[in-house]
C-alpha cells in the first residue's frame, strides 16, 4: 500500500468562532498517510477567520473575494486540492459540525483501495437538535438520492466526505446552491464506488445558513435532483413527461371515438381536435429528449476531455 497526500479542506463563510477548533481536532498523522495538507477557502469572510486560520498553522488559503455560496466554493476548493497534489482529499465544515477525529475512519476504504468516495453517517435520527420533521427530511430525501444516484447512501446530504484524486478530477458542480445531491449524483452515474462509513456529529454552534426552512431546502433539492437527472437521464426524462402531457390528449381521442363508433361524434369533434394537440406537444417533448440525448453525449465527450486536460495540467 503507497502512501499517499491527504488534503483537508474547509469551506468557511464568517466561522472565526470555531475555525481554531476544527483546524486543531485535525488528526497530524494518520495511517498510510504520507503528507497531510489543510486548505481553507475563504467564501467572503468579513470576520477573523482568515487570520485565525493563520495564526494556527494553515498555509494554503484561497479566496473568493465575495460570497459565492457551498456549491461554488467547493470545487473551487477541490481544483486546488488536486493542484497541491493531493491523493485524498476530505472536505469538512467550518461551523464544526463534524468531528475530525473520524477522518481515518472516512478516509480508511479509499487508503485501502475499497472505494472512491466515502460518507461520513451523521445517523440523524440519533442527532438531538434535529426536529422531527427533518430527520424524516433527511430520510425521506435520501432514499430518493440512493433512488436517482444508483447508490446505498443512508446519509445522502453529509458534507462530511472523502475523495479519491481520480474521482475528484471527474466531478462537476453546474448549480450553485449545494454540491452534496449534484455530485452523488454524478458518482453513481459514472459507476464510482461509494460507501458510507457511522460518525457522531459535535453539538450545535450555530443555525445551518444552507437550510433555512425544510420546504425551502426541499423545493431547491428535487429542483437539483431533476436538473442532474435530465442532464445524465435527458431522453427517459422528457419521455416520461411527453407521456404525462399525451395522457389528456389520448384520454380525450380516445373520448370521441367511443363517441363516434356510436355515432355520436359530431358532438364531441372539440375533443379530438384538443386531444391531438395535446398528443403533438407530448411527441414533441419526447422529440426533445431525443435532441437532448444527443447533447449529453457532446457534454459526456466535453467531461472526458477536461478529465484528461486535468490529469495532464495535474501531473505530479
Amino acid at each position: 500500500m503507497s502512501v499517499k497526500k491527504l488534503v483537508v479542506m474547509i469551506p468557511c463563510f464568517n466561522e472565526e468562532k470555531t475555525i481554531v477548533s476544527v483546524i486543531e481536532s485535525i488528526p497530524k498523522e494518520i495511517s498510510g498517510i504520507g503528507e497531510i495538507e489543510v486548505l481553507v477557502i475563504n467564501d467572503g469572510c468579513t470576520d477573523n477567520t482568515v487570520n485565525l486560520a493563520k495564526l494556527n498553522g494553515v498555509k494554503h488559503i484561497i479566496h473568493n473575494g465575495t460570497n459565492k455560496g457551498l456549491a461554488k466554493t467547493f470545487i473551487k476548493g477541490l481544483n486546488y486540492a488536486l493542484e497541491l497534489g493531493a491523493d485524498i482529499i476530505v472536505n469538512t465544515d467550518g461551523d464544526n459540525q463534524y468531528p475530525q477525529q473520524d477522518i481515518p475512519k472516512l478516509i480508511e476504504p479509499i487508503v485501502k483501495g475499497e472505494a472512491d468516495i466515502v460518507i461520513g453517517d451523521r445517523q440523524t435520527g440519533k442527532i438531538p437538535h434535529f426536529s422531527l420533521s427533518k430527520k424524516l427530511f433527511q430520510k425521506f430525501g435520501s432514499a430518493v438520492v440512493r433512488k436517482f444516484s444508483n447508490t446505498n447512501v443512508p446519509d445522502a446530504v453529509s458534507g462530511f466526505r472523502a475523495f479519491s484524486r481520480e474521482c475528484a478530477m471527474k466531478l462537476h458542480v453546474y448549480g450553485d446552491y449545494t454540491y452534496t445531491i449534484e455530485t452523488l449524483i454524478q458518482a453513481g452515474r459514472q459507476k464510482f464506488t461509494i460507501t458510507s462509513v457511522p460518525i457522531t456529529t459535535n453539538p450545535k454552534t450555530r443555525n445551518s445558513r444552507l437550510v433555512k426552512s425544510v420546504f425551502s431546502y426541499l423545493k431547491k433539492s428535487i429542483a437539483t435532483i431533476f436538473r442532474i437527472f435530465a442532464i445524465y437521464e435527458p431522453l427517459k426524462v422528457f419521455t416520461y413527461i411527453g407521456i404525462f402531457i399525451s395522457l389528456p390528449g389520448i384520454f380525450l381521442v380516445g373520448k370521441f371515438s367511443y363517441h363516434y363508433l356510436n355515432g355520436e361524434g359530431q358532438g364531441h369533434v372539440q375533443s379530438v381536435v384538443i386531444g391531438s394537440i395535446i398528443i403533438i406537444i407530448g411527441f414533441q417533448t419526447v422529440m426533445f429528449g431525443l435532441v437532448a440525448s444527443l447533447i449529453a453525449i457532446n457534454r459526456k465527450l466535453s467531461e472526458e476531455t477536461l478529465y484528461y486536460i486535468k490529469k495532464g495540467l495535474l501531473r505530479k
